[in-house]
This record gives C-alpha cells, structure tokens and sequence, in this order.
C-alpha cells in the first residue's frame, strides 16, 4: 500500500519535474498571457517537498470544498462579504497564475485567475500580513488612490472612508482583507490600461490571499472586463493545460481577435444576486453512450437560490448536486460491470482494471462538452489505479444546488467567454 501511493503522488507533483527543463520564460504576447499552474515547476508557490498522494488529494479536496462554500456564500451574502469560517483555516486559492506588470516603472506579478470574482486586488509594501513580494505604490509614476466620492467606491465590498480615500473590507475564503483603493497602469501581454481600479492591501489574515494578488475576470462592474471593455469587448478564453503536462502551461486571450471562429457555443445565464457568476444551462449528462437519468430540478437555474451551473477557474474536480452525482456514479459503475470499486482519499469510485467507460458528456443547448478519460479519471503514475474525478456537492441548503464545471474537467480545452453576445463556447485544444 505504502508504495502504491507513493507512485500516485506523482500524478500532480512529481510529474511536474519531468526528465526535461521546462522553459519558463514563455514571453506574453499580443493580447495573450501565458497560464501557470501553481504547482507548476515555473511556479514559486509550487510545493517545496512533495506530498504524499493522500495528503496532495485531501489537501485539493479540502480547497475545493472550501471554494463551494465560498461560491454559496457569495450567492447568499449578494456581495463579495462573507463570514470566515471558525476552527480550522480554509486554504482555496485559484489554481491558475499570469503574469501581470503594475506601475511606472511596471513591477510584476503572478497573480491568479479567478473567473468568479471581479475587483483586483494586490498585497502592498507595508502590508501586514501579507507575502514577501508586494507592489510598491511609492515607486509608481502613474499610482493614485481613489476619492472617496468616486463612483468605483460604491462599487467594492463594505467601502469606507478614512479622510479623503475611499478604502474596503471584504473575505476570501478563510482570509480577511483590508485595502485602498486605488488606481495604476496595468500591462496585460503587450497591451497597456491606464488608470485601472484595484485593491491595494493594507492588512490581511488567513491563508487563502493569493500571495501576489488576484485579477477578477468576473463581469462585475469593477472586472478586468468591465473596466477593459472598450479594449476586449468583454471577450476572453483560456486554455488550461493537462495536469500531467511537464510545462503546466496554457494561455489566456483577451479580447475577440485571435478566438476560434468555429467554436460551439451555448447561452450565458444571468444572475443578478451574483452577476459575476459565468451560468450555464446545464440540462444533460452522458456517461459512454448513455444518457443519465436526472431529474431536471438537479440542473434547474434559480437566481433567487443560486441554483444552476457555472464555470469556475478556482475548483479542481467538478462538482454536482447529489441527485446528479448519484446517478452519474451509479451509471459508471454499471458500466464497469463486476469490477471491484474501492476508494481513495474523498473519492468514492475507484479501480485497479482498466476503465471501460470510453467519455463522460455534458449536454447544453447547443453545446454538447465530451470529456475524454483524461478529463473525468484521476490516474496513479503506473495507471494501476484509476478513479471519477467528480464529487457530490455537501449535502446542505446553502452549498447542494450549485453545479460547478471545475478545471479538471476545463483541461486541454479552449473555454471562449463573450459577454456582448450573451454566450460561453468549449472546444477540444490540446494546450500543455
């Protein structure tokens, strides 16, 4: 046993080193950034001693629960303010990085992607509680804060004014943050925003701040999209890399040019309790050529509850409600016939003969998304050892009727967001 989980901690960490240098210094260019994973070989906040399988898949399992009842509290709340969750510390950062250069003279940072919020925020020098590497506003040109009458202070979470600057308030999974707000140049590849709104963080607590601050892509009035909107039409895709890819790198391209024209696409649903939520009418799943029978309640879009389907940049392993999950497992088990299932970390549908099951679908109108194994089976190194990489979501009335289609399931596809024609298009691109 001992050695069969020490092969599969290989499957997130190990791999990553590869026999191969990866290179690094992908230059941004155009209009397109170069995404890291955090556990990326190219990555500073990459683990300094692998961990064991158990301790990496309670560790993602953990993140992700957090990030659902941070997910559902948003819904709840109606704003980005929730309670911090006593006891025990909730880690759920953003899995994705770019580069992003702020200021005159530009500073860089590796800031995470978070397509489920909007404001942007950094840690800056003199920040309590924040990490070595932090922004420095003194030495910015173009640096300013923001008036107190300004309209973008309506915008933030909990404003406040102390004197003349507008200041806010706001939690982050397990964390509490306190910042300025403030306005700079921001350069994204090659493309240059001037006077761009963000959080500058004067304190912070808990251990869920991403440690180089955090670029919303949300469709809030304060996004990367909303302030950009006259630059990238509030168009954008991403393409994640496989998580066995030596490089753990994909790219992100903002604005209409350079998006695949063919493409299949499906509705963007809105939510005005929580606009900047990507919704999706989930209305179908396929496991091999069969169609699941689910009751539609499981998918049906409620703004009032939050209830529906969204894509998410910041969970790992697709989340359904129980309903769903429950006859998706049941399905793929029936599938697999008299194999033996067994379990492994906080997954319930595991096996050590090969997997039959050929593709997992999600059905949209318009859209059908069909999953190859890699993208719905968590795999040892040896392969020995396969199991569903989906989870039910907790069984509660707050976090049970949100769907979330994570960035296992996303990997090595092209997602397309274009908010001016209400749509969200996937398409198959290999992009490690």
């Amino acid at each position: 046993m001992t050695a069969l989980l020490f092969s599969l901690a290989t499957l997130f960490f190990t791999l990553t080193q590869g026999l191969h240098t990866p290179n690094c210094n992908v230059p941004d260019q155009g209009s397109t950034l170069q995404v890291i994973h955090v556990n990326s070989p190219c990555s500073p906040f990459r683990p300094k001693t692998p961990l064991s399988w158990e301790a990496s898949l309670l560790q993602m399992q953990s993140s992700d629960k957090a990030r659902l009842q941070y997910l559902s509290s948003l819904l709840v709340a109606g704003r980005s303010i929730v309670p911090i969750a006593s006891g025990r510390a909730i880690t759920q950062n953003p899995t994705y990085i770019v580069r992003a250069k702020i200021g005159t003279p530009a500073q860089t940072l590796l800031m995470a992607v978070d397509t489920s919020n909007d404001a942007a925020w950094v840690p800056c020098t003199g920040c309590v509680g924040c990490s070595a590497t932090t922004f420095n506003p003194n030495s910015s040109a173009t640096f300013k804060p923001v008036a107190c009458g300004a309209p973008q202070c309506n915008q933030v979470p909990n404003p406040s004014c102390g004197g003349t600057t507008c200041g806010f308030n706001l939690t982050y999974g397990g964390s509490a943050i306190a910042a300025g707000l403030v306005q700079d140049n921001i350069t994204l590849a090659t493309d240059s925003v001037s006077d761009f709104t963000f959080g500058c963080i004067q304190t912070a607590t808990g251990t869920s701040v991403p440690a180089q601050g955090l670029l919303g892509l949300g469709r809030g009035s304060l996004s990367l999209l909303s302030q950009t909107s006259s630059l990238y039409q509030s168009t954008f895709s991403y393409c994640l890399p496989s998580y066995k890819s030596v490089n753990f790198s994909g790219s992100l391209r903002l604005g209409p040019n350079s998006q695949p024209q063919r493409i299949r696409t499906t509705p963007l649903l809105k939510n005005p309790r929580r606009s900047s939520f990507y919704y999706v009418n989930l209305v179908g799943i396929k496991v091999g050529r069969r169609g699941v029978n689910i009751p539609p309640s499981a998918f049906a879009f409620d703004p009032n509850t939050g209830a529906g389907t969204v894509f998410d940049s910041g969970t790992v392993f697709t989340i359904l409600v129980k309903p769903a999950y429950t006859a998706v497992r049941d399905e793929f088990r029936r599938q697999m016939g008299n194999a033996t299932v067994s379990s492994l970390g906080g997954f319930d549908t595991c096996y050590t003969v090969p997997v039959t099951v050929p593709t997992i679908t999600f059905i949209f109108p318009g859209l059908n998304m069909s999953l190859p194994q890699d993208n719905f089976l968590i795999r040892s190194s040896a392969g020995s050892t396969s199991c569903l990489a989906m989870a039910a979501a907790p069984d509660n009335s707050v976090n049970s009727v949100l769907n979330v289609i994570a960035t296992f399931q996303q990997q090595n596809h092209r997602v397309l967001i274009d908010v001016p024609n209400s749509r969200l298009g996937v398409a198959r691109e290999p992009c490690s």
